[in-house]
């Protein structure tokens, strides 16, 4: 994105910005790469036997790890769109499990998703105090904001949950459910068709099934976060304004945009969204507060946020895959990401060819020799170690984020301190 270059640009409330130039995939690109990924899942599907890698099961467990992940990321997205790094989103969403949990088994789960939510943003706002009004380190106070969710949350565990049913020093009582939905019908035939085996169509069978059962009706909610936070920053004047404070405050300040304030505004967001991703865990995923229960999803959905090129649509994009690699650990774990391993080794000999057909040849030898150690591992073993199914979320995350660093185009003014009237 490009600084407005007249009052007008900032202040017309029927401006319709466009979005910001660069390397992007265009829809129809985009869904011919998910539909081929999908397509060669299903081969190594019919290869190693391995069913599991995308029945409905393992889609419908995919999606609801995925929003936990999805959340933080948008948290995050929002902040740093409005120029201020938030590592801190580890600890908004702690505060979001234990707010939503504390006030859902006393007054119910929809009153625990809005106190959870507001857990996160009072995180939020801590960090924008500390940042923007402070000046001080993004990082610093981020982490900071870690620490103090955790150590704040176990010293208040105990006293609000030990003496009722089910509570303890580290867990909640239990949470009543939000409920769910399963389209009648359609999830079935879904299901009919994904038993079938059938090249491609079994699996987009699996994948569709997947979205349409036993959905959370916060998962829901999640889901149309995405399109409305690209639709509030991309195409409103408030989203125009609010961006410029990532590209360039001293412009935006100079026609009349209140850095302060936008910033203060996008953290708490930020902070909001943590939390509701902390919510959906100690309200849906688990229906009680258990401390640990982040287990690092702040960090994840950072690097989500990072793999999207700091756009919800790619957020989301790297949120499913996270969130389907987590999944591995609960349906079928060493048989699915042993089948796996041939999938990744077909991938980089594809990306190796790739960098050859683009004479990147250095990158494309280097590529194809890990797709033939992968290939190796795969031949040789028949399973993988459960240490391996653990981290193979975090393994995925690293491996994403190097190969897709060189397109990567953070905010240029993200993470740089600013004071009101330092252009002048």
């Amino acid at each position: 994105m490009t600084a407005p270059t007249s009052a007008v640009d900032v202040n017309q409330p029927t401006l319709q910005p466009a979005a910001p130039t660069g390397r992007r995939l265009s829809l129809p690109v985009l869904m011919l790469v998910i539909a081929g990924a999908l397509a060669l899942a299903s081969i190594v599907r019919l290869i190693t036997g391995a069913n599991g890698i995308t029945n409905v099961s393992q889609m419908s467990t995919a999606l609801e790890l995925a929003v936990p992940i999805g959340l933080a990321g948008l948290g995050g997205l929002w902040a740093e769109r409005s120029g201020v790094i938030n590592i801190g989103l580890e600890g908004m969403m702690i505060l979001g499990t234990w707010f939503g949990a504390w006030a859902g088994f006393q007054w119910g789960p929809w009153t625990g998703v809005l106190v959870g939510l507001a857990g996160g943003a009072i995180g939020g706002l801590l960090h924008a105090i500390v940042t923007v009004t402070f000046k001080v380190n993004h990082i610093v106070s981020g982490v900071a904001i870690n620490i103090l969710a955790l150590g704040a949350t176990r010293y208040l565990a105990p006293l609000a949950f030990v003496g009722h049913k089910g509570g303890s020093a580290k867990q909640s009582p239990a949470v009543e459910s939000l409920g769910e939905f399963t389209v009648p019908g359609l999830s079935d035939w879904l299901r009919d068709l994904n038993a079938q085996g059938w090249f491609f169509i079994s699996d987009i069978a699996g994948l569709l099934g997947g979205l349409v059962t036993n959905v959370s009706w916060l998962t829901l909610i999640a889901v149309a976060l995405v399109p409305a936070t690209w639709w509030v920053l991309w195409r409103t004047a408030f989203g125009l304004r609010l961006r410029s404070c990532g590209e360039n405050p001293i412009a935006a300040e100079s026609l009349g945009v209140n850095v302060y304030k936008y910033k203060y505004i996008a953290v708490v967001i930020s902070g909001a969204l943590a939390g509701l991703g902390g919510v959906f865990l100690s309200i849906v995923a688990n229906p009680f507060y258990l401390e640990g229960q982040v287990s690092g999803r702040g960090f994840i959905g950072l690097a989500a946020m990072i793999f999207g090129n700091w756009m919800p649509g790619g957020l989301a994009i790297g949120a499913g895959l996270f969130g389907y690699t987590d999944s591995l650990n609960l349906r079928g774990g060493s048989a699915n990401v042993h089948a796996l391993l041939l999938l990744g080794a077909l991938l980089l000999v594809i990306g190796a060819i790739w960098l050859a057909v683009r004479k990147k040849y250095t990158g494309a030898g280097i590529t194809l020799v890990v797709g033939a150690l992968m290939f190796t591992w795969y031949s040789v073993t028949n399973e993988v170690p459960n240490q391996v199914v653990a981290a193979t979320p975090y393994v995925v995350t690293l491996v994403v984020l190097a190969l897709s660093a060189q397109r990567l185009r953070m905010p240029k003014a993200n993470g740089l301190p600013y004071r009101k009237g330092q252009g002048k």
